[in-house]
């Protein structure tokens, strides 16, 4: 099964799925972190018709989150960047890919009525991380991720807004926890290799 990360330079969630034996890849803009060779650095849009069975995408959410919608109105050329974004996102969920996940931060309502709402929200919280991010996942043919462990109300920190600024601070704010890209790669995984076997017994 071949697996593509878009907008991913961490390797997180691909190396959670080459953990499992996927043949998983990663494609972003930047180089890899990990050091990895299971690294596209490219635009991943030269790339989502090599024969792809499932993508999980992280596109740039700077335009499209809530949290930067008051910029729309006082950063000029902010619409036009924001019309951007939306057609990058759209090229993704619209790929010619059997199984699509886009992830992102709960989107403004500009956003939301060109990309629609999400099929589901998560927290790292739910996934055995002690943090809260609530993060959007559009789904296409995947099953809604399920919690793995649940961490109690008061052991939950609030990291990804009280991040110092830096250079760095979009990079710390959008690595995928590993707890999540662990679901992704365990649920997701066997649901289309189940699936698959199925369809092909048909």
């Amino acid at each position: 099964m071949k697996i593509l990360i878009a907008c991913e330079f961490s390797g997180r969630v691909r190396s959670e799925f080459r953990k499992l034996k996927f043949d998983a890849w990663s494609c972003d803009l930047l180089p890899t972190e990990d050091g990895s060779k299971y690294h596209i650095q490219d635009n991943v849009l030269n790339h989502l018709e090599e024969g792809w069975d499932l993508m999980i995408a992280h596109p740039p959410c700077t335009y499209l989150a809530n949290s930067g919608v008051r910029w729309l109105y006082e950063k000029p050329g902010r619409w036009q960047k924001l019309e951007k974004a939306i057609e990058f996102f759209l090229q993704l969920f619209n790929a010619p890919i059997p199984y699509i996940c886009i992830e992102n931060p709960i989107p403004h309502k500009y956003a939301r009525e060109k990309i629609g709402r999400p099929t589901q929200y998560i927290q790292p919280w739910q996934f055995g991380e002690p943090y809260s991010k609530k993060t959007g996942l559009w789904l296409k043919n995947l099953p809604l991720l399920k919690p793995t462990k649940i961490i109690p109300k008061e052991q939950i920190k609030q990291q990804v807004w009280k991040e110092a600024p830096s250079l760095d601070r979009w990079k710390n704010r959008s690595r995928t926890y590993i707890g999540i890209a662990k679901a992704m790669a365990q649920q997701w995984g066997e649901y289309i290799k189940i699936k698959e076997n199925k369809e092909i017994k048909k």
